[in-house]
């Protein structure tokens, strides 16, 4: 055994001076014999102490010449003494041995090599190319003047050799006991227990990993802003379907139906199933006469509203349209009550994917529903909200959607850009929208928008959205990113 081998040369020996040797001298292979070392020092059994010199290392090319002998001697040596023609001579050697050898023999004169043929120039070559190579194999010294040669070749190569000198440790014993690693019931019952000898604890080994979940930077970003709606009082919308009618993503929120938003060149429609039959009908009547020809004050857009265009099913553009349900739903009911609610879930675009863009990417939106609410209103939400996401500069802007009148972005300064990003959009629902679900007139509903992924990347530093969202996501970046820490206030 190799530890035998270690231990029965210390007892006679003071040191082993160098692994390698050794492990050249009792035939073994070196990293055998450092896994050995490893074990013995650890239980004190030997000194062990690391060195590291450099030396010179065959490439694959130099071990197939040590081992087979150079090219130009492996040719010279398939040339009998009468000649040989090239033609026999390719088919006695390899072609790269051919190839290199032929050229390393004429510059060495060892053979010429005319239109007649191929003929030897000396009767014996000593193969001294294939000497060096297994000299230096072994880690015997080789003048440096014989080196010139191979390093010209790129036969060798200069790498650092780590190794170990070993001496006797304080604990070093001849033949090592194989350490008890517990006290069994059968110990005591034999009273071995006393004569046993225990390995040691060790406290600062470290343990495997454990295996966990981790979350993504984008779902603890959303149970944060979650939890910031939560403290505001809203309650969450449900947003499990995709798949949504036209009707309730574009025309129940007042948006005409040649909008350049409804083209398939911005929307995913469905094949299968193409459309739905299932749209409460007073309510699309209203909706239609407000389109056609106006109402609440409004003229309307003053086209011929089409029952087909809004009953195509496509995968929903902004959770707007399920705030158009949950308000058409309130509407129904006997009694008014205000309401706050919230969502946060995917939506659907047919955009161009980029570095900041992708075809499908999360919305947050809150609304409030409430008599007398005005611009001021949702001023001074939009100030709490942004303060809780710890955006406390806030700037607005105009701006124009076909469902809110009046309507803002929102822009916030970015300490470490030092500049103002857009971070959302809101405004007020039109009555064109509100008044035909059966909302009473002195109702009104404040609402604001902004994407998940934004503020995400902003908060991690992540500069491109394949990087946050997608198959393209590195698992280790989940594994060690940070907790989410809005400025809560």
């Amino acid at each position: 055994m190799v530890e035998d081998s270690i231990l029965g040369f210390l007892q006679n020996n003071e040191a082993i001076p160098d692994s390698h040797q050794f492990a050249a001298s009792i035939g073994i292979d070196h990293n055998e014999l450092e896994n050995v070392i490893k074990s013995l020092r650890g239980f004190e059994i030997v000194d062990a102490q690391e060195f590291q010199k450099d030396r010179w290392f065959l490439k694959e090319e130099g071990k197939t010449y040590a081992r087979e002998g150079s090219p130009e001697v492996q040719l010279f040596n398939a040339v009998p003494p009468e000649g040989i023609s090239r033609e026999e001579l390719q088919k006695k050697v390899n072609p790269a041995v051919f190839k290199i050898g032929s050229s390393w023999a004429v510059k060495k004169k060892l053979v010429e090599i005319g239109r007649q043929g191929v003929s030897r120039k000396v009767e014996h070559v000593d193969d001294k190319v294939q000497d060096f190579l297994q000299q230096i194999e072994n880690g015997d010294v080789v003048d440096e003047k014989d080196l010139a040669e191979l390093k010209s070749r790129k036969l060798i190569e200069f790498r650092p050799l780590k190794g170990y000198s070993l001496r006797k440790g304080p604990k070093y014993v001849l033949k090592r006991k194989k350490a008890a690693t517990d006290l069994t019931r059968e110990h005591l019952l034999r009273g071995d227990w006393k004569d046993l000898e225990f390995k040691e604890y060790n406290l600062a080994a470290q343990v495997q990993p454990i295996q966990i979940g981790y979350l993504q930077p984008l779902l603890k970003v959303r149970d944060a802003i979650q939890s910031i709606f939560l403290q505001m009082g809203f309650e969450e919308m449900p947003t499990n379907n995709y798949v949504e009618s036209s009707f309730w993503n574009f025309d129940a929120l007042f948006q005409p139906q040649q909008h350049p938003a409804r083209d398939s060149h911005d929307t995913f429609f469905l094949k299968v199933p193409s459309s739905t039959r299932d749209l409460p009908e007073d309510y699309v009547a209203k909706v239609k006469h407000v389109h056609e020809s106006g109402n609440y004050g409004s003229l309307g857009y003053r086209y011929k509203w089409k029952r087909e265009e809004a009953n195509k099913n496509l995968l929903r553009t902004h959770t707007t349209a399920v705030s158009a349900r949950m308000l058409y739903r309130l509407a129904q009911q006997k009694s008014f009550s205000p309401k706050r609610y919230y969502s946060i879930d995917r939506v659907f675009r047919n955009e161009a994917v980029d570095r900041t863009h992708l075809a499908e990417f999360h919305q947050i939106e809150g609304l409030i529903c409430d008599r007398g609410l005005t611009l001021g209103d949702l001023l001074g939400v939009l100030e709490d909200f942004f303060a809780r996401l710890g955006m406390a500069k806030l700037r607005f802007k105009p701006a124009y959607n076909p469902y809110t009148e009046p309507s803002m972005e929102i822009f916030s300064y970015h300490e470490g850009l030092k500049k103002w990003v857009e971070v959302g959009n809101s405004g007020m629902f039109r009555p064109e929208m509100l008044l035909p679900m059966g909302l009473p007139e002195d109702v009104s509903v404040i609402a604001w928008g902004l994407s998940l992924e934004r503020p995400t990347m902003i908060l991690y530093g992540i500069d491109n959205i394949r990087d946050l969202f997608g198959p393209k996501v590195d698992f280790n970046v989940i594994k060690s990113n940070p907790i989410c820490r809005l400025g809560l206030q």
